[in-house]
């Protein structure tokens, strides 16, 4: 059963995909999903940038009718018939008006200069993301690192216990050793077999994990290229700290809401200047329709006629049009108020954030030194787990030490080895997280 799983892990996943670090990274950020989210809201952004200096463009309004016009039926008081009236039936007209706003105290500036702002903030929301991918591609790459690193030491360790079963089977054959011994041999090397098919199935599943990410068909199985082993130069803490505080995405994306909402207060003040405007119009109208005085036998003596013509009446006009709202005099002070509130709040944010982003710095830093003394004490652990293995071992075969002291050796020397391979790994996701609380990563 053991060895059809194996298989079916193995046979699930036969095709091979290797990479650097840096190309998965790189396919990373062209392909993952979100990074295409954010895309998506930097062109909203631009296309707002567009819209709201459309706005400092003309209006401009044109409108044309058709319609059938009746003849003019007078009625007296009564609501009798006096007389009707035959116009031109045919009437249609024509008009276009334009306007252009002068001033506003800036607010359409202003309006402008928000959105430009907002723009950015997508762009800074976008490298937070692709920070937060890198990171994400670069952990999972070390997992597949480490498990793959843990199958070589298991697949070792199985060699020497298979090789250790061989002697203890001969022993066995001339009466040196019991059975048990030798069932004790043969069930180690079947608990290194369950470890390393565990080991592949975990490397098949950070894979297919990973694959969604890199945009790689989901049943590959991804090879790192590049050794685990590795040299950095590590700056002091305070070098780190300055790092952040220049150029970490989440500090200038605060730095930009406490613009946004100086604006938001710059835009309120100018509720209270008079919207300044230019217009004008022209207007054609048929049919022209004519009012006169003519002779009746009323004790006037004269009466009103209308009579209307098949020609076309035309108008235009144009001038300066102010109009300003007089509540904002004691309404909009409420609404400054509100914006220099919202303003204190973003810049208190920030201070936060700066906290937040120091506090991440130092851990990080530490972190890393930890991890670089881990990897120096189980490189000395390794050392000495596999002395004390090749002594035992040498002591068993002259019969000077008993199977549990054999066990004992090769399990200490099996996990001395893991936990040297799993620093090695860790020491290096620690120098990404230490980029990463950065900004830099």
């Amino acid at each position: 059963m053991i060895i059809f799983l194996f298989g079916i892990s193995v046979a699930g996943y036969a095709q091979e995909y290797r990479l650097t670090l840096e190309q998965a990274i790189e396919m990373g950020l062209q392909n993952h999903q979100q990074l295409k989210i954010s895309a998506a809201k930097i062109d909203a952004g631009e296309q707002q940038v567009r819209a709201m200096r459309s706005q400092t463009l003309p209006s401009v309004s044109f409108s044309a009718s058709a319609f059938y016009l009746g003849d003019v039926v007078t009625l007296d008081k009564n609501w009798s018939k006096l007389g009707e009236l035959e116009m031109e039936h045919f009437g249609n007209t024509f008009g276009m008006q334009a306007s252009q706003l002068l001033y506003k105290g800036g607010v359409l500036r202003k309006s402008i200069e928000i959105a430009e702002l907002q723009k950015q903030l997508a762009e800074l929301d976008m490298a937070v993301n692709e920070q937060d991918i890198k990171f994400l591609i670069a952990s999972n790459y070390l997992d597949i690192h480490k498990l793959i690193n843990q199958t070589q030491v298991l697949e070792q360790n199985k060699v020497l216990a298979e090789q250790m079963l061989g002697n203890i089977a001969k022993m066995h054959e001339e009466g040196m050793v019991t059975r048990n011994e030798l069932i004790r041999a043969e069930l180690q090397i079947k608990n290194l077999e369950q470890f390393i098919l565990t080991m592949h199935n975990n490397h098949a599943i950070l894979s297919n994990q990973l694959s969604y990410a890199l945009g790689l068909p989901p049943d590959v199985l991804i090879i790192p290229l590049e050794n685990a082993n590795f040299e950095v130069t590590v700056q002091s803490q305070g070098y780190y700290s300055d790092m952040a505080h220049e150029q970490h995405p989440v500090l200038q994306s605060v730095a930009k809401n406490i613009e946004i909402a100086e604006k938001n207060v710059e835009i309120q003040r100018t509720n209270w200047f008079p919207a300044i405007s230019a217009f004008g119009g022209y207007n054609m109208q048929r049919p022209t329709t004519i009012s006169y005085l003519r002779p009746s036998g009323s004790s006037l003596g004269l009466e009103t006629a209308s009579m209307s013509m098949p020609f076309y009446n035309n108008s235009w006009q144009a001038g300066i049009n102010l109009s300003f709202n007089l509540d904002n005099l004691y309404k909009n002070r409420h609404q400054v108020n509100l914006g220099k509130s919202q303003a204190r709040v973003a810049q208190e944010a920030l201070t936060l954030a700066q906290q937040g982003i120091e506090i991440g710095v130092n851990a990080a830093f530490l972190k890393y030194r930890e991890a670089e003394q881990q990897a120096v004490l189980m490189n000395e652990s390794k050392a000495l787990a596999n002395e004390n293995y090749e002594i035992v071992r040498a002591k068993y075969l002259n019969q000077l030490a008993i199977a549990a002291e054999m066990t004992d050796a090769s399990n200490a020397k099996l996990n001395a080895e893991l936990q040297y391979v799993n620093a090695i790994i860790n020491a290096l996701f620690q120098y990404y997280s230490l980029l990463k609380s950065t900004g830099t990563l």
